[in-house]
């Protein structure tokens, strides 16, 4: 089979889209049920059960540098070892009786989500051209959290409905029907082109980081992982409950609201950038979700918070397919995966930096400091691009000079 065009030009590979949805439809449904399954089969208490997170985040850490040097000679193939080490891992995972063994495998798993991710991005922004490589990240997001939110929604009621394991076999059998449709697909690209030899491994991550915009991109995703894994995911929640007085009933309402909003939002982003400039479109998204994150603080009706989420989660969508699509641009074809398994790392440094961050100022300070840093951070970030979008544009007008 051959891939789709639109006006001449391939889209995102739909071997990826479809082993994206699947991936995340299996950690979406093991995403609730595995603290549970944590307090009834291994007796954990809660430092146990959020020292999972942590292992899996170091564990895409360690992979996702090293899978973008040997993408280059490996290729396509270690997406599906990165699948088939997933669902290796959820049925070690069944099978062991003790934390510490639990613990190493869920590390081991973060590896193979990395092998995964890093060869799925890099194929996303390598197939298009740039007039529609924004669009094409928007794809591969949307596919993501598509699965993600749909898991969620069916993750407990298949822990109470089939057995407290069932969670883990549905994500391994994902896994490998995920694996299963990229290897079956043929006319998937590979992106293997040849990386000089003579810069070294050294030279190679010093070449990507000299690209325009690579390190800047960098810092901005970890900043929007940060943000999200270390306010929304983990204390928005509890802002909610605590300090608003709402149910938890209504709390994960309003919670799916702003992963709505994200869903909604993604195509926009990616869509928009490609028509009107990366930075265009990112500096007043990035702005847009400094203020909008900020201002949740002082909302008191559960309306108002609702419509708040939604905004939340849209200004994210807009911007989170943006820096991928920049590394995209900027990074030459042979340096492409290095770039892209660098960006993921920093991305995987925001998730296990952001919780322990915004944790430990909530408990020092107050629960609405770490949404009004998050706020400070994005209004920072923004700056900063501003002024790279700038100064490359100053640049320009006097090379035409």
């Amino acid at each position: 089979m051959t891939e789709p065009l639109v006006d001449g030009e391939p889209r995102a590979p739909i071997a990826v889209l479809a082993a994206a949805f699947l991936f995340n439809l299996g950690q979406g449904v093991l995403r609730p049920a595995l603290p549970l399954y944590l307090q009834q089969s291994l007796a954990a208490n809660y430092r146990m059960v959020t020292a999972i997170p942590v292992v899996f985040g170091a564990g895409k850490w360690v992979a996702s540098l090293p899978t973008g040097y040997l993408l280059d000679r490996l290729g396509r193939p270690l997406m599906i070892w990165g699948l088939l080490l997933l669902a290796l891992v959820d049925f070690a995972s069944i099978m062991t009786a003790t934390y510490g063994v639990f613990l190493g495998l869920r590390g081991l798993g973060g590896v193979g989500w990395a092998m995964f991710a890093t060869v799925a991005t890099t194929v996303t922004v390598s197939a298009p051209t740039a007039q529609r490589r924004g669009r094409a990240v928007s794809l591969l997001l949307t596919s993501e959290t598509s699965g993600l939110l749909l898991g969620s929604a069916g993750g407990g009621w298949l822990y109470e409905g089939l057995g407290p394991t069932s969670p883990f076999a549905f994500e391994a059998a994902c896994m490998l029907v995920a694996a299963t449709t990229v290897a079956r697909w043929t006319s998937l690209p590979t992106p293997r082109a040849a990386m000089p030899r003579t810069l070294g491994v050294r030279g190679i991550l010093g070449a990507v980081l000299r690209a325009p915009g690579v390190c800047l991109m960098g810092v901005t995703s970890a900043t929007l992982v940060g943000i999200q894994t270390g306010v929304l995911v983990f204390l928005f929640p509890l802002y909610l409950v605590t300090r608003r007085g709402i149910s938890p009933q209504a709390a994960g309402l309003l919670i799916s609201l702003g992963v709505l909003g994200r869903l909604l939002a993604l195509w926009c982003g990616g869509s928009a950038s490609d028509r009107w400039g990366r930075m265009r479109v990112l500096v007043p998204g990035l702005l847009a979700y400094a203020v909008s994150l900020g201002s949740l603080t002082v909302l008191t009706h559960p309306v108002a918070l609702g419509i708040w989420s939604l905004v939340i989660g849209a200004a994210a969508g807009i911007v989170t397919p943006l820096p991928p699509a920049i590394v995209g641009d900027q990074a030459p074809p042979p340096l492409r995966g290095v770039a892209v398994g660098w960006l993921r790392m920093m991305s995987d440094s925001g998730q296990i930096v952001g919780p322990l961050v915004m944790g430990a100022l909530a408990d020092a300070s107050d629960l609405s400091a770490p949404f009004l840093l998050g706020a400070a951070l994005l209004a920072l970030t923004a700056w900063q691009c501003h002024r790279r979008a700038g100064a490359r544009a100053a640049s320009a007008g006097h090379g035409n000079s």
